[in-house]
């Protein structure tokens, strides 16, 4: 669904991303994993076209989408839940909920937000709350579902247990398994690596912008290599 291949890119003069491969099928959630630093941001804000590439291509659904604008991605297919949530804080719930389905002109967005409710309950209790006032979980909660409402056929999310206390990653985790379980194909950078290889189907591990190993979450769980300088073992 999701083709990257000798993917670069960077900021002025630093390049981040040396040429760098992985794919994701339809339905499958994969994970980026490795150090701080190691270019698994950049490389998901390139494929969202808020980073220009300076080398290689991407392809979306076989269609060449390299180099094109943020809101061209968005009406593509693809969306973000973007690192440190970014809901608009003076908005309410609700108001940030419709701005993800602000590229859509279908008639089934109210129906969308009623599921959204429903799978988020605690946005229906705060919808007419400023989004900023919420707390770090429930906001992670606003940012999913706004990237939702969008409807899109890949979902990004950017490190959605950066700065949450462990009660709510485990929420998160339970809430992205969810989605997949919907049959969302699913593209996540997670600092947490073992929340990161429990959830996904294939992984990749970035070091220095480059890709080094690849596998199954299990497989690389059960590398002794990986065990020891990402998950704790």
């Amino acid at each position: 669904m999701l083709e990257v291949s000798g993917l670069k890119a960077g900021y002025g003069q630093i390049e981040v991303l040396h040429g760098i491969d992985f794919h994701v099928n339809q339905g499958e959630c994969v994970a980026l994993i490795g150090a701080n630093g190691a270019g698994k941001s950049t490389a998901l804000k390139t494929v969202c076209g808020l980073v220009k590439p300076r080398g290689g291509t991407i392809r979306f659904q076989g269609r060449d989408i390299t180099g094109a604008s943020g809101h061209e991605i968005v009406r593509a297919g693809i969306t973000m839940c973007p690192e440190g949530r970014q809901v608009f804080p003076e908005m309410t719930v609700l108001q940030n909920l419709k701005l993800g389905a602000y590229t859509r002109r279908d008639a089934e967005q109210a129906d969308d937000l009623d599921e959204m409710m429903q799978m988020f309950p605690i946005l229906r209790k705060r919808a007419r709350q400023a989004a900023g006032t919420l707390s770090g979980g429930e906001q992670e909660m606003l940012a999913i579902a706004r990237a939702l409402m969008a409807r899109p056929k890949v979902c990004i999310f950017d490190e959605p247990s950066l700065g949450l206390a462990p009660k709510i990653v485990a929420e998160v985790a339970e809430t992205i398994a969810r989605i997949k379980a919907r049959g969302m194909t699913i593209l996540l950078v997670e600092q947490n690596s073992l929340m990161a290889l429990k959830l996904a189907d294939r992984a990749y591990l970035f070091e220095v912008g480059k890709v080094v190993l690849e596998g199954t979450g299990e497989a690389l769980q059960q590398n002794p290599d990986v065990a020891r300088a990402y998950l704790g073992d």
